[in-house]
């Protein structure tokens, strides 16, 4: 039974290999949450633009489904919540996965419609994840983030004092997450940032300003704190502003 239950997940994630520890019982256990979540993926097959092979958790809600394309063998946890009210598409790559209770919302309003988010393949994010995409968010394959990842790419205009600040308008300029970059719980991402390939961010870090690759970024506000290559210089500078 392990190793067929192997082999079928392999079909999602072909380096996946049980722990030697595993038992029956667990692996029973597992077996049935696994074809549950296969068995509600299969009500995706009358929405536009979906796989067959997709998991999803109880609960689990779409608005805008033609705006929405997954890829092949996505698993979306309990509860996570996909809004598409933009003028692009809201896109999860192949074998990527959404944690439980987040949401990836491309718009909160009809007043101003956003733009649009792409997750690429290979990506895992983990659960109370909010994603914005107001002003556009990509997040490049082969990533990992802890939970508590949140993106919000806009900001609030407030030069006005006598106004109140809802009603000054928006800015956006989106935000870019290079592939294969490892972010750590209860990150924050704000609008205008790019982060370059391979970097890794620290856990709680607010990132307001665009790093370069191959980076290791903590702090609030952000920094780098260092290369991940001994032998290559950070080529980020400080600036005061």
């Amino acid at each position: 039974m392990k190793i067929l239950l192997e082999q079928i997940i392999r079909l999602r994630n072909p380096h996946f290999r049980f722990d030697e520890s595993v038992t029956s019982r667990l692996l029973l256990a597992f077996a049935w949450s696994y074809g549950r979540s296969y068995l509600r993926g299969l009500r995706l097959l009358l929405l536009a633009k979906m796989p067959r092979h997709v998991l999803l958790g109880r609960g689990v809600g779409f608005f805008n489904s033609p705006n929405i394309r997954l890829g092949r063998w996505v698993k979306l946890g309990d509860h996570v919540q996909l809004s598409a009210a933009g003028t692009g598409e809201l896109v999860i790559g192949d074998h990527s996965g959404i944690g439980a209770f987040s949401r990836v919302v491309i718009a909160t309003s009809f007043n101003q419609l956003g733009s649009h988010i792409r997750i690429g393949k290979n990506v895992g994010i983990g659960e109370f994840a909010y994603l914005g995409g107001g002003g556009g968010l990509e997040i490049g394959d082969d990533c990992i983030v802890g939970q508590y990842f949140s993106c919000h790419p806009e900001n609030h205009i407030t030069v006005d004092p006598n106004r109140p600040i809802r009603m000054q308008g928006v800015t956006r300029k989106g935000i870019r997450v290079g592939k294969d970059c490892w972010i750590g719980s209860k990150v924050t991402i704000l609008d205008g940032v790019e982060i370059g390939d391979h970097c890794v961010i620290a856990a709680g870090a607010v990132v307001t300003r665009s790093m370069p690759s191959g980076s290791v970024i903590a702090g609030v506000p952000a920094r780098v704190i260092r290369s991940r290559s001994a032998d290559e210089p950070v080529t980020y500078q400080h600036r005061a502003s």
